[in-house]
């Protein structure tokens, strides 16, 4: 599990749940109810970690607090 701060809102558009994690620019997933776009939201930020691990980027530190009012 990660501390990152995780968003999920429903997309009238796309008819799924997305979920972002804004702290890991560009990381987004999307699921037919909000504990699938969870679960795949975990998975996008292993790989997005994994990923800046790999090339040498910079890993942002979580926050611990919310980031944006709902």
């Amino acid at each position: 599990m990660h501390k990152y701060e995780v968003v999920i809102y429903w997309s009238k558009e796309d008819g799924v749940f997305v979920a972002e994690a804004p702290e890991l620019p560009g990381c987004m997933a999307h699921g037919g109810t909000q504990e699938a776009a969870l679960e795949q939201i975990n998975q996008a930020m292993d790989l997005w970690l994994e990923t800046a691990r790999e090339f040498g980027d910079p890993i942002p530190e979580p926050k611990g607090k919310r980031l944006t009012p709902a």
